[in-house]
């Protein structure tokens, strides 16, 4: 269970702080209030279903996804009996996970409801909607049934569609291109008979799609093949896989982001979801400082700069709460007590972001500490630099962006 407590707390202090103020800029604050509400408090586990043919390697890839095993991989038959919701925890946070056994696959396990795998489908997403669909097909049959394939595909699409009113958005993987012609070339696959094997497996699916009429966000070639030994991973040849990653939490709801960012462990993809916060969390600041109406101080400039620190460092894996800011502020070397308030944060804050400001503060100067301070905690939290580096990084992209508003 997330404490969103302290998020909550900063952000709904923020919300009263935009109520005195003018049209503009109250719904800019508000707009972009609700983004980090949404990112932030609201966050939970990203619900995928994962679709395919037996053997297709659903559970490879739920394993490739958290880079352990989590999910049995069977070797001769179908080991996915029937759909069903499965959630994976660790100390970083949950997925969720329908995996179903094959929509092609004509054997009914005993745990099996119906006959029919895409009957099983329908009933277990008639109460929980996925987020997200992950259809694969193995590359040496994107040619093979495709047809009955997509059929059911379109099925749960607009079955999703009718009982939940969303438009679930698709992902197309092409599986186990490890298996492609020539074998013995490891990833990245720079071979260019691989890769032109790979790339015609790729077109293949993209026309089956398009001629559906099925919207497809992307068809990403993928390899998620490994190998245990006492539960260790003692090798795998993934390929792709952080691609992949990326688009899933590109195309997620803002709500389910978070935990996947967290999950994947990946710097690149965290980084790029951390200046989302900052370009919110700069938003907000900029009008705030902006208004010639009183907002009492710069206190809720500030309190929203602590929840942009808060929530870069709830991406990396830290807690979603004023530890962190503290944390993050104690290393800065400023004294920040054991019993702190939130008040007490912001206010230790500006002696970092504002030094000799005062009270009052361009709207220039607001965007530009805030997207240095995002830098900062960017490189401390997820890109584990040394405090020293935060610094010149913050002063580096602070002065960056004073430049560019000056410019336009």
């Amino acid at each position: 269970m997330i404490d969103n407590s302290d998020i909550e707390k900063i952000i709904n202090l923020v919300f009263k702080a935009a109520k005195v103020l003018p049209p503009p800029a109250r719904d800019t604050v508000n707009k972009e209030l609700e983004n980090l509400k949404e990112m932030l408090m609201e966050n939970r586990p990203p619900r995928v279903l994962v679709l395919g043919r037996r053997g297709a390697g659903k559970s490879s890839i739920v394993n490739a996804l958290f880079k352990s095993r989590v999910a049995p991989v069977g070797s001769v038959l179908s080991e996915t009996g029937k759909a069903e919701w499965f959630t994976f925890n660790n100390q970083q946070g949950s997925i969720e996970i329908l995996d179903t056994r094959g929509i092609g696959d004509r054997t009914k396990p005993e745990s099996a409801n119906f006959e029919n795998a895409i009957d099983e489908i329908l009933v277990a997403i008639k109460d929980i909607c996925p987020d997200i669909i992950l259809f694969l097909c193995k590359a040496k049959e994107v040619d093979s049934h495709i047809t009955s394939d997509l059929a059911n595909v379109n099925t749960i699409q607009e079955s999703i569609s009718k009982t939940h009113k969303y438009k679930i958005p698709i992902v197309a993987l092409v599986t186990q291109v490890d298996e492609l012609d020539p074998k013995r070339v490891e990833p990245p696959y720079d071979n260019p008979i691989k890769q032109q094997n790979i790339k015609k497996a790729v077109s293949t699916l993209q026309e089956a799609y398009s001629q559906w009429g099925i919207d497809l966000l992307k068809v990403i070639p993928v390899s998620a093949y490994a190998e245990y030994e006492d539960e260790k991973m003692i090798y795998n040849n993934y390929w792709n896989i952080e691609k992949l990653v990326t688009y899933l939490i590109e195309h997620l709801p803002k709500s389910a982001k978070l935990q996947l960012a967290r999950l994947s462990k990946i710097r690149q993809v965290q980084t790029k979801l951390a200046r989302t916060v900052i370009t919110s969390t700069s938003a907000i600041c900029g009008a705030l400082a902006a208004t010639p109406i009183p907002v009492g101080d710069i206190f809720p400039i500030t309190a929203a700069q602590v929840s942009m620190i808060m929530g870069i460092g709830y991406i990396s894996g830290r807690d979603l709460s004023k530890r962190t800011a503290k944390e993050f502020f104690t290393a800065l070397g400023l004294n920040v007590g054991a019993g702190f308030a939130l008040r007490e944060i912001a206010r230790a804050a500006v002696k970092f972001i504002f030094p000799g400001g005062g009270n009052v503060i361009s709207a220039g100067v607001a965007v530009a500490a805030t997207w240095g301070i995002g830098e900062a905690a960017i490189s401390y939290f997820i890109q584990g630099k040394s405090i020293n580096e935060a610094k010149s990084n913050m002063k580096k992209a602070q002065k960056e962006k004073e430049e560019s508003k000056a410019s336009n």
